[in-house]
């Protein structure tokens, strides 16, 4: 009786732990240890042309070589560009975006992005960006080996830009240096900022520059305890609108539809304080299984259409 028993509490947990996991389309807890490692102190911050920067760059690389996923150009998964200046302050260098691509049933593409460095250290400070954007880094790996192993209708490139934090730099080389409409870029998903949010809130912005976008926003059933909201994207509105505030710009330039997700700014923002530690795995976990579920919608909509002729 004693022994029966046992067994069924064992059988019981292990529905529990199956039942947890199977609310996510990835493993949680290599999503959390990818975001360790991408904000440890041992990546330096990860400003572009450090050692920090390389290693985060060999990271993904080797990741995406474990996932089976190709390069998006011959051999090479890295695609280096020169840096002239940021901002006002003379720098020069280069940095090196990561690409990959997982091809689909359509020649129609879809780029989902995430920049992958950050600020390094400034004076005597690290500024290690676990939200800002070891968060998006990693949650873009999961994203990949989601959709290597569940084919996707479009096209996907898989796009880990760098020098963002200098001025969008890695994002402007490629849409820059790639033919956009040869490779029939329909739209980009950009990942900034997704793991922290004591609202539980995270954010879609672009449908008001793309409302066809916002019906497959709207389709498909949201993890709990998390809301998504679209916004962020009204002209006129200050720091408040967020259309130039990350890579997708750069899109949205080119005249090719965007969504970006993002939490709002919180206190650690740009502050040596945005360690791993801070973050709420539980609301990351739930943020990247809302993104995975978007892209899904976004995969299987028929409306998504670039603006340019």
């Amino acid at each position: 009786m004693k022994m029966y028993a046992v067994r069924s509490f064992t059988i019981f947990l292990i529905c529990i732990v199956h039942a947890g996991l199977a609310q996510f389309s990835f493993n949680p807890s290599r999503l959390s240890n990818d975001l360790k490692i991408l904000s440890s102190d041992s990546l330096e911050g990860r400003r572009v042309g450090s050692t920090g920067n390389a290693k985060a760059r060999q990271f993904i690389t080797e990741r995406l070589k474990q996932l089976n996923i190709r390069p998006l150009f011959a051999k090479e998964y890295v695609q280096s560009f020169s840096i002239t200046q940021s901002f006002g302050q003379a720098q020069s260098g280069n940095g090196n975006n990561v690409l990959a691509v997982i091809e689909g049933t359509k020649k129609e593409t879809i780029v989902v992005s995430a920049h992958h460095d950050h600020l390094g250290v400034l004076g005597n400070a690290l500024y290690n960006g676990a939200d800002d954007n070891a968060s998006g880094t990693a949650a873009l790996l999961a994203i990949a080996e989601y959709f290597q192993k569940n084919k996707p209708e479009h096209r996907i490139i898989l796009a880990f830009f760098d020098a963002e934090e200098m001025g969008l730099r890695g994002s402007a080389h490629f849409v820059n240096n790639i033919d956009l409409q040869k490779e029939k870029i329909v739209l980009n998903v950009n990942l900034d900022m997704v793991s922290r949010s004591v609202k539980n809130e995270l954010y879609a912005c672009g449908t008001a520059h793309y409302p066809q976008l916002k019906k497959p926003l709207e389709s498909f059933k949201l993890p709990d305890n998390i809301a998504l909201r679209l916004g962020h994207d009204q002209p006129g509105s200050g720091r408040d609108d967020w259309t130039s505030q990350s890579d997708h710009m750069n899109f949205h330039k080119k005249g090719v539809p965007f969504i970006y997700f993002g939490v709002e700014d919180h206190e650690d923002y740009h502050r040596p304080t945005d360690d791993f530690e801070k973050v709420n795995q539980d609301f990351y976990h739930r943020s990247v299984e809302v993104i995975v579920r978007a892209i899904k919608a976004l995969d299987k909509a028929t409306s998504i259409t670039p603006n340019r002729s």
